[in-house]
């Protein structure tokens, strides 16, 4: 056996030192990188080493190594569990009505800022839509509270002004949902306006122009220009909102949870903090978590599978 044998290895070789020869050149760009891939090992992967106690039944005396294996026992109970079918259809009504109401909203006020011909006026309504953003969770659920509030709620005293009865809006569960809803409209959308926005900046203005020759009125050149233009863009997001169904906000839905509208605030990430935290149950509260993200993880390989066949964009 002679050098000869080892012939094929060498485009190899070479394309190794390529690769180091770029890394040593741009070291300073991976060093740039380095927090943030220490910070997912650390919190994101790192975590996973947990997950094995959806399989045991988990003893904090034992630890997780030392408890005693029962395979996939708390995943039948969960499927069993008398609320197994309200909770998953809290959670896919929940999500789904605020996909479908909240994932148009900034493509539509994208298009409508990016129409504007007052730079002003156009500043002003992005830094009003875009502040709420900044209102944490805390925060935005008290002052549901406030404006909602059956005595001094401020739409409650326009209800009553206009002859209607006070409604107890945070205690009644038919209206848990809309109210999560449209204050997450309220909150988010002027974040992912931002998204759209810069998406419309990189259209090519001969397009427009071209099009206002042809004769085109500004609802066709936002059909037949714009809109197809940012669709890549919309379809990512679109993939990774589909993705994350399963996964609802915790925060908000347990701090707008009650009692009095348990029926329909009961959702997939407060029945894990319940089980887990309140009750201490570990290992089934793991399950159910571990359950939650596998479903995530079939939604998003399929829907991308699909965008990829039907439009030919895709995150991979």
């Amino acid at each position: 056996m002679n050098s000869r044998d080892f012939g094929g290895d060498q485009p190899l070789i070479k394309e190794n030192r390529k690769t180091w020869s770029r890394v040593k050149r741009d070291y300073e760009l991976y060093l740039f990188l380095l927090p943030i891939i220490l910070i997912y090992l650390l919190f994101k992967y790192y975590p996973m080493y947990g997950v094995q106690i959806a399989f045991k039944d988990f003893s904090p005396s034992q630890g997780i190594w030392g408890s005693e294996w029962v395979g996939f026992r708390h995943f039948i109970d969960f499927f069993n569990s008398y609320n197994f079918w309200t909770i998953i259809e809290n959670t896919l009504t929940l999500s789904f009505l605020s996909l479908v109401f909240s994932f148009p909203a900034p493509i539509i006020i994208a298009i409508m800022l990016n129409q504007m011909l007052g730079k002003r006026y156009k500043k002003f309504i992005q830094t009003v839509i875009y502040a709420p953003h900044f209102i944490s969770t805390v925060v935005l659920v008290g002052m549901l509270h406030v404006f909602l509030s059956p005595n001094s709620g401020i739409v409650n005293h326009i209800i009553t002004w206009f002859g209607g009865e006070p409604i107890l809006f945070m205690a009644d569960e038919g209206w848990f949902r809309p109210l999560y809803i449209l204050s997450g409209i309220w909150q988010e959308t002027g974040f992912a306006t931002i998204i759209y926005l810069a998406a419309l900046a990189g259209v090519n203005p001969e397009l427009h122009e071209a099009a206002i020759v042809d004769g085109a009125s500004k609802w066709k050149r936002v059909w037949y220009v714009d809109i197809p233009s940012i669709l890549p863009t919309i379809v990512i997001l679109l993939i990774l909102a589909l993705g994350n169904v399963m996964s609802i906000g915790f925060e908000k839905a347990f701090l707008m949870q009650s009692d009095l509208n348990y029926a329909t605030s009961n959702i997939i990430p407060t029945y894990v903090y319940e089980l887990g935290i309140q009750k201490a149950q570990y290992s089934f509260s793991t399950a159910v978590g571990l359950f939650n993200s596998v479903i995530n993880i079939i939604l998003i390989v399929i829907v991308n599978r699909i965008a990829k066949k039907l439009t030919e964009t895709s995150l991979w």
